[in-house]
């Protein structure tokens, strides 16, 4: 009895803690990640996530919320882990801004295969126009909220302010998608036990198409500017 009842509460704790025996495909990955880390395994896919867009936080955060609302981790603790991971991600950004230059990163993109120069005035312009505002709203928007750390380093944003508008911006933004994860996870259980293969396969096409469309516009966008001379001549 000494040693049986010590392995019955091993067992019993992994299975709880670890949902990707229970939860198929990229939610099952993402869940396991989670719960294998804890807290902190929702500052790491944050912190992949401003490194590698096209696993998006909206597919992440919500999956940190259903775990807290399930018991398996605090959804205040998810929402801080989350936010340092946003900010340690954006400190990486701010860094190539500021180490390179905006010389540099200019020929940096133009070098860089499907990358527009276009994007980059853009990012510039916005931040000139807005500075610390565009910060704090550009880590609610996708895509944006892992870009505009560049312009910001590039123009030497100070390094307090930046992190202060990261937080806030990020904090805002993880809370909400933590939030509606925690709030509807009566609804999403049932649904993520028996249909978490579909929906992953679904989540992996949707975002598999979305980047097939980016680079088919890209690769359209780069043929028609080079052929656009010869056609003038």
């Amino acid at each position: 009895m000494e040693w049986s009842l010590p392995l019955a509460s091993g067992v019993a704790e992994t299975t709880a803690v670890d949902p990707s025996h229970e939860y198929e495909g990229f939610i099952g990955w993402v869940l396991g990640l989670m719960t294998t880390l804890g807290e902190p395994g929702v500052g790491l896919a944050l912190l992949i996530e401003t490194f590698f867009p096209p696993m998006p936080s909206e597919a992440v955060l919500p999956g940190a919320g259903f775990l807290a609302y399930d018991g398996q981790m605090n959804v205040w603790l998810a929402i801080l882990w989350a936010t340092i991971g946003c900010l340690v991600g954006s400190w990486g950004f701010y860094g190539i801004g500021a180490l390179l230059g905006r010389e540099r990163t200019l020929w940096l993109v133009k070098k860089t295969p499907l990358l527009e120069v276009e994007d980059f005035y853009k990012a510039e312009r916005f931040f000139s126009r807005f500075g610390g505002l565009a910060v704090l709203l550009g880590r609610c928007v996708p895509l944006v909220r892992s870009f505009i750390s560049v312009p910001a380093g590039i123009e030497r944003m100070p390094l307090l302010k930046f992190s202060l508008y990261t937080v806030i911006g990020s904090a805002v933004w993880n809370a909400l998608w933590i939030g509606l994860g925690y709030g509807f996870g009566p609804a999403i259980k049932p649904v993520l036990e028996q249909w978490s293969g579909v929906i992953s396969n679904a989540v992996v096409v949707i975002i598999g198409l979305l980047l097939l469309w980016f680079v088919i516009v890209r690769v359209i966008k780069i043929m028609r500017s080079r052929s656009a001379p010869e056609n003038v001549a």
